[in-house]
């Protein structure tokens, strides 16, 4: 209830007020299970796709978002509840699994839900590399990939922002949905590797971001994380 209500009031005042450019709406399924994989520049990615989209949309969001006590703790959980977000605790190894299965769930189900293949935000405007935990989703699934090519949102809301800017607009452009079987089945990593930049290729054709030809990772905190970012790994 929430979330239809939340989408009711929302999506709508989100047009109003910020004036989106959508571009090719047509693009995304109406119906069954979709995955919506997106580039990544601010806070705000997460609320311009599900207001731009023709249906509702799911994603995942940290834990902390809905943990929170007293009166801002219920309005922070209440207001993700409304814009589609489901708690997920973030991180990787067992973690980014368990938020696979979370979304192959969600899928089964029918329904739509957004990623970020580059894992976060990306702080100079480039687009990093893609992890293979969407294409996983989808040769897994059998769900079609819609490209996003999100353009503006960092200036609406740039990294470190408390509220967003009035005074910029912003695009979303959908492309045509991917179908990505041809690269084989979910439990080769050369079909995923090879599906991940596919959808990378679409993404980067929507955004006309410069691409940064690396993963975007958090700096190492010790010895040994800087020894596993070296080596060759998957990322999910």
């Amino acid at each position: 209830m929430t979330y239809a209500t939340g989408r009711m009031v929302i999506a709508p005042l989100g047009r109003l007020i910020y004036r989106p450019k959508i571009e090719g709406k047509s693009n995304v399924p109406r119906q069954g299970p979709v995955i919506f994989a997106s580039n990544h520049l601010s806070f705000i990615d997460s609320i311009a796709i599900p207001v731009a989209a023709p249906r509702p949309v799911h994603f995942l969001a940290k834990a902390s978002y809905f943990e929170g006590s007293g009166i801002k703790g219920w309005m922070s959980r209440e207001f993700f509840r409304a814009i589609g977000a489901i708690p997920v605790q973030r991180g990787a190894g067992q973690a980014a699994l368990d938020a696979l299965e979370q979304q192959r769930l969600l899928l089964a189900e029918g329904r739509a839900v957004a990623l970020y293949p580059e894992g976060t935000r990306s702080l100079d405007g480039r687009l990093y590399k893609g992890r293979t935990g969407v294409a996983f989703l989808a040769l897994e699934t059998g769900a079609p990939v819609v490209p996003v090519g999100l353009i503006g949102t960092d200036r609406v809301m740039p990294v470190g922002a408390k509220r967003p800017s009035l005074s910029e607009r912003i695009t979303v452009r959908f492309g045509a949905p991917l179908d990505l079987s041809h690269h084989g089945a979910a439990s080769s990593g050369r079909a995923r590797r090879g599906a991940t930049d596919e959808i990378m290729s679409a993404i980067h054709a929507l955004s006309e971001q410069e691409l940064a030809g690396q993963y975007n990772e958090v700096p190492a905190q010790n010895p040994i994380e800087r020894i596993k970012q070296v080596l060759p790994h998957e990322r999910l």
